[in-house]
């Protein structure tokens, strides 16, 4: 991955393109497609493939543990990172009086949930500035009603990563509410210390290079009983077929509780074979070589008549670099032209930058923004 033969022999695609584009759609490694032949092989055996099935969740599970900072019982996989929240909010039960609080930075999956018009607690927005989330910007919106405060440890819309200790100190000093995480945009690029995080979620087709139809949940133990899931099903339940099926439903508690059907065992085996390859290669080795590309960036940018997104420290960043400019759709063409893969969405340009990037690639972006902002002939 960090390599220029590494790259051909794993990513075969990426001679084809500039692709910069990883917050979005991660390239699975070729391990990725040996593991969803590897789950059709096994299918193959009908039931008797069963505990090869379970044999890669078990393996996921505690892998995504190592990840996590948590152990493989504090550990689930659903369907997406939306089903997740939305199982957090069965969860939670909140009631008129209860608050949570969102930020304008977050992604859909985390924030909406709590907009629905069926959820019964106050909502707080808070709100960036200068394309930071500033912790004394929270204090003021916490109070002893404040059930849950919802964070992406890493922006998708502009990059800016949270210093997630100094909001876990914030939120412990001045209210009892609980804090979750969405680290889809971290896990794989950076190193994560998730300590004093209540829930933490993860897509599974990004920077961790996968495929869809996974999210990854962590709980620690201290925090299991306030997110026990009364959801229907079977796979979360502590005696699905007893005696007294038809008469209760008993749901485990914590992460075992957001596994509410059959696994998805395709999934399973991608993200377990695209999770050990990047334990392979190090994720700190992934963060020294793709970090300078990311300066790179900013420092060129900065020269152009952009608004960059991005915050510049060093500290407040990671994998993404975002800018607007009222010539967006001339610069996205100009990228598509050059077969530079970049997301053009949300009135900005997202550049994310991965272990499989260049220098090469970088120039190549930098170009194509060039070409586009240049005067219509």
């Amino acid at each position: 991955m960090l390599t220029q033969s590494s790259r051909e022999a794993d990513f075969p695609t990426l001679s084809q393109m500039t692709y910069l584009n990883t917050a979005a759609e991660g390239i699975p490694p070729r391990c990725v497609q040996q593991a969803l032949t590897q789950y059709f092989l096994d299918h193959q055996l009908g039931m008797d493939g069963r505990s090869f099935h379970f044999a890669q969740l078990d393996a996921l599970k505690a892998l995504t543990a190592e990840f996590f900072g948590l152990s493989a019982q504090e550990i689930a996989v659903c369907s997406c990172s939306s089903e997740a929240y939305n199982l957090a909010a069965l969860a939670l039960q909140l009631k008129e009086g209860d608050e949570v609080v969102i930020n304008d930075l977050d992604f859909p999956a985390g924030i909406t949930p709590w907009l629905q018009p069926t959820s019964p607690a106050k909502v707080k927005v808070w709100r960036a500035r200068t394309g930071r989330l500033h912790t004394e910007d929270l204090i003021p919106l916490l109070s002893p009603r404040t059930r849950l405060v919802t964070v992406s440890l890493v922006s998708f819309y502009n990059g800016f990563k949270l210093h997630l200790p100094a909001v876990v100190e914030t939120i412990r000093r001045h209210s009892p509410a609980l804090l979750a995480a969405d680290v889809t945009q971290a896990l794989g690029r950076i190193p994560l210390d998730l300590r004093g995080v209540d829930l933490i979620v993860s897509s599974t087709h990004k920077w961790i290079l996968s495929s869809h139809g996974g999210g990854l949940v962590g709980v620690p133990t201290q925090s299991a009983a306030a997110f026990t899931v009364p959801a229907g099903g079977w796979f979360h339940l502590k005696d699905p077929f007893g005696e007294e099926r038809f008469e209760r439903a008993e749901s485990r508690p914590g992460a075992a509780g957001f596994a509410v059907g059959m696994p998805n065992f395709p999934a399973i085996y991608a993200v377990h074979a695209g999770l050990s390859y990047l334990r392979e290669i190090g994720v700190p080795a992934i963060a020294e070589a793709a970090d300078p590309l990311i300066e790179e960036c900013i420092e060129e940018l900065v020269k152009l008549p952009v608004e960059l997104l991005t915050p510049v420290d060093k500290d407040s960043r990671a994998g993404i670099v975002s800018f607007r400019h009222p010539e967006m759709e001339r610069i996205a063409l100009a990228c598509k032209e050059n077969r530079v893969h970049v997301m053009a969405q949300a009135g900005r340009i997202r550049i994310a930058i991965h272990g499989y990037n260049s220098s090469n690639d970088v120039g190549q972006v930098l170009r194509s923004v060039y070409e586009g902002l240049l005067p219509k002939a």
